[in-house]
């Protein structure tokens, strides 16, 4: 691992490394000096998560040091089958890219299996944490690890004595209500986008390739980008969203309107939501291609239509409302 000079100089970069239970040789003999470390599941990388973040850098750059994240891939909910898991707010790729602008250095990912959900806070502390010579964990304030979630931020302490200190991170507020990854989901299923946007710090996007749909947008003069995302998003309620899309390697942002849902005036039995968006005044052919998709207002909720005129008549209202929303 690089010395503290190295921090100091030059442009940063950030090492994704991979790890599983009990870390090996290798990722010690590389990777073991002092350094600041961030802990958590991270799920959503929400501005309370970005507070934690954020306090381990600062702390890093005081002491000199490289700052990290750990975290934990797949998530456990998904693993364990538990609770009503639905997806990630910010897949593993998203969340990569969101710490890199951060300028974390070191950004491990911890396996999650089974096997690993077994063991116990004494385990983790002493075949994760102590072997990588960490300096300072940086916790928010609800932090659990280990079997059955046992350990908080005073085992910790007291597991990681003497070697590192704990540094815990109060609540995010906003408007007294702390921000939470759960708040943030129920915002989502809700339709409120903007909300949800507020306590992420950034509009909620979905990212992925567009593919071939029926085809159908064009023939009633609406012609519309079918995507598929790339990762396990949470999608929020199906309905009419006012957006903003980006394709790959491209800064410009376009405007458009997008459905999410079954598409039951054509359809009957399809419980499989698809994407298909209308970018305003673009007619590109932009098949195989990343779009990433900003969802910045909702419109309305999916409904069946009774002709396709009506359905025409709708959308026409739908792309006024949504310009209307992103001017």
């Amino acid at each position: 691992m690089p010395g503290t000079t190295y921090w100091n100089a030059g442009e940063r970069f950030m090492e994704t490394v991979n790890l599983s239970y009990p870390l090996s040789e290798n990722v010690v003999e590389r990777f073991a000096a002092p350094q600041v470390l961030a802990l958590g599941q991270f799920d959503g990388l929400h501005l309370g998560h970005i507070s934690v973040i954020k306090a381990a850098i600062s702390l890093a750059r005081e002491a000199g040091l490289p700052a990290a994240v750990m975290t934990f891939y797949p998530h456990p909910k998904e693993v364990m089958k538990k609770g009503d898991y639905d997806g990630y707010l910010t897949p593993p790729a998203e969340k990569e890219r969101l710490l890199r602008e951060l300028g974390i250095d070191y950004f491990y990912v911890v396996e999650f299996n089974e096997a690993f959900s077994k063991v116990s806070p004494e385990q983790f502390v002493a075949g994760m944490l102590l072997p990588l010579n960490i300096q300072t964990a940086v916790i928010g304030f609800d932090f659990h690890f280990g079997h059955k979630g046992a350990g908080d931020a005073g085992m910790l302490c007291e597991l990681g004595k003497p070697q590192f200190t704990v540094h815990t991170v109060p609540p995010f507020l906003i408007d007294g209500e702390k921000v939470s990854s759960s708040g943030i989901r129920k915002w989502l299923h809700e339709g409120r986008v903007d909300l949800a946007a507020g306590w992420f710090g950034r509009p909620y996007l979905v990212r992925g390739k567009v593919i071939n749909g029926e085809k159908r947008g064009r023939t009633i003069g609406f012609p519309t980008a079918n995507v598929e995302p790339s990762e396990h998003f949470v999608l929020p309620v199906k309905g009419v969203y006012a957006v903003k899309a980006q394709l790959e390697g491209e800064d410009r942002w376009l405007p458009g309107v997008m459905n999410l849902g079954v598409k039951p005036t054509f359809h009957e039995g399809v419980t499989k939501p698809s994407l298909e968006v209308h970018l305003f005044d673009f007619s590109q052919d932009i098949y195989e291609h990343e779009l990433t998709i900003e969802l910045i207002s909702y419109i309305r909720p999916e409904r069946k239509f009774s002709s396709i005129d009506e359905l025409i008549a709708q959308i026409g209202r739908d792309a006024d409302t949504a310009r209307e929303l992103l001017s």
